[in-house]
């Protein structure tokens, strides 16, 4: 169920109410600069191939605590946000961890590439810090059932439905699968792969190839896709390769369909693939404020603080910037456990995706993953896969 801007403001005026209400009432907790502000931590790529998704996610969750403050803050106290950078790189990632555990962050609200986040799980789980991670979504993520790790974002397992089934709304036969060897792609990969055998449609996986990232040509890797003679080729790694992938595909020419992964759309990818090769590529992907019909005046409020429209995940990061603050407002607390007891609790918060209620697993009852399409120099939507 999508969610709607009237749900999402009703919501979150419900819980300014909850939160202010709560001044003063501290729980074990409070030693977190029990004194000052309440201190969110993110850890995101402010550098390196995935940078441009930094500012999105960072500026999401600073319009969510900024909305927040202006109504009274969380427990009486004003919500700060501490950004540290992931660069996608697990020691990088590990060390912005330690970095936010040392400033005693209440809770993470950060995770983009997931073999990043993977890392940092233990980082704060020791220091009994919650994770509600916004971007991130392997399955190895939530598949260790850690108390404290609650994912916003669709699952690998839900993109993987949504890419088959469109799949076979397009009546694809013979399906490529490349991905980055990373653990957010192979994930995908690997899973798309069971969905095709399982599907009974007609369609069949005729190669599954994994890329370097990184490098600059994918020859070997894109003669062996054509090679393969697919009619669908799904990328399930990052948008910088990705983008390289499609412009050497189309020039090697390979004519049939091509879709990427939620971690491409951004319009890197056209500009690195080239508008012509990239126009009519599809995605699988969560809300976005492009796509969210109802998200008009979130825009126009994102737009007027920062002086840019909103991308990918900063939808995401807003919400999980609430979910954190109704989570500690619900637990009348800081304390890490009586936050993670909280989050388990919530039940039919809006969202941007819809209302929220976590699974056993920490995850999204419903994926929410639709499927997107170059045109021109934008993502549009092309199907929302509800019918």
């Amino acid at each position: 169920m999508r969610g709607t801007k009237t749900g999402v403001t009703a919501a979150f005026a419900a819980t300014a109410l909850l939160l202010t209400g709560c001044q003063g009432a501290l729980g074990s907790g409070g030693g977190r600069n029990s004194n000052g502000p309440i201190t969110l931590g993110m850890a995101i790529p402010t550098s390196g191939s995935s940078a441009a998704t930094g500012p999105y996610m960072k500026n999401g969750a600073q319009l969510a605590i900024d909305e927040i403050n202006a109504k009274g803050g969380v427990l009486g106290r004003k919500l700060k946000l501490d950004v540290q950078d992931s660069a996608c790189d697990p020691k990088t990632a590990v060390t912005a961890a330690n970095k936010l555990v040392a400033a005693g962050v209440t809770v993470s609200v950060g995770g983009y590439c997931s073999s990043a986040t993977l890392p940092t799980l233990s980082v704060f789980g020791k220091a009994d810090v919650p994770m509600v991670i916004p971007a991130a979504n392997s399955a190895e993520l939530f598949s260790q059932h850690l108390p404290n790790v609650f994912l916003i974002n669709g699952t690998g397992v839900q993109q993987a439905q949504a890419a088959v089934e469109w799949m076979a709304k397009q009546k694809a036969t013979r399906v490529a699968l490349v991905d980055d060897n990373t653990s957010y792609s192979t994930d995908i990969t690997k899973r798309t792969k069971a969905a095709v055998e399982a599907a009974g449609s007609g369609m069949k996986t005729v190669l599954r190839e994994s890329v370097n990232a990184g490098e600059s040509d994918y020859s070997s890797n894109v003669d062996a896709i054509v090679s393969a003679k697919p009619d669908f080729v799904y990328w399930t790694g990052y948008y910088q390769e990705g983008g390289l992938i499609i412009r050497q595909l189309r020039q090697a020419g390979y004519h049939g369909k091509i879709m990427v992964a939620d971690g491409n759309v951004d319009t890197k990818l056209i500009n690195i693939a080239g508008k012509k090769n990239a126009q009519g590529v599809y995605a699988t992907m969560t809300e976005t404020p492009d796509t969210l019909t109802s998200a008009g005046s979130w825009i126009a409020d994102y737009k007027k603080k920062f002086g840019s429209e909103p991308g990918p995940y900063s939808l995401q990061s807003y919400d999980a910037v609430r979910v954190a603050a109704k989570a500690i407002g619900d637990a009348k607390s800081t304390d890490g456990k009586k936050i993670e007891s909280a989050l388990m609790k919530i039940d039919g918060f809006s969202l941007f995706s819809g209302p929220l209620k976590f699974t056993s697993d920490h995850t999204l009852s419903t994926g929410g993953f639709r499927i997107l399409q170059v045109s021109d120099t934008k993502f549009t939507l092309a199907d929302d896969l509800q019918s």
